[in-house]
């Protein structure tokens, strides 16, 4: 396997209510991301125990896959809490994992 650039990456990993994805995005973006993979999913947490007339609701969640550039991670996890107020219960949450190697995304290096 050949790298092309030796530039180090994080993935942030937010996971919000449905429809607010493209909020997260956006903030994103803004904050120097290049842009990001919206996943639906499903939530199973301690907040996702909603009913509506004695049914159970399923609660639908949008995880986005943000990959970065490791020096504009803090800007962009900042913006995206901000932008979606992860900070209040039941927002959704967000996790940065280190990326060991990233194949596919040569232009970040020529930039």
């Amino acid at each position: 396997m050949v790298e092309c650039c030796q530039i180090e990456f994080d993935l942030i990993v937010t996971i919000v209510n449905r429809g607010f994805a493209e909020e997260v995005v956006t903030a994103a973006k803004a904050a120097g991301a290049e842009g990001g993979t919206i996943v639906n999913g499903r939530g199973t947490g301690v907040h996702e125990n909603a009913k509506l007339f004695g049914i159970t609701i399923e609660p639908e969640k949008e995880i986005v896959l943000t990959l970065i550039d490791r020096t504009k991670t803090k800007s962009v996890l900042e913006a995206v809490t901000k932008a979606v107020d992860l900070n209040k219960p039941g927002k959704g949450v967000a996790f940065v994992v280190a990326v060991e190697k990233a194949i596919g995304i040569c232009h970040l290096a020529r930039e």
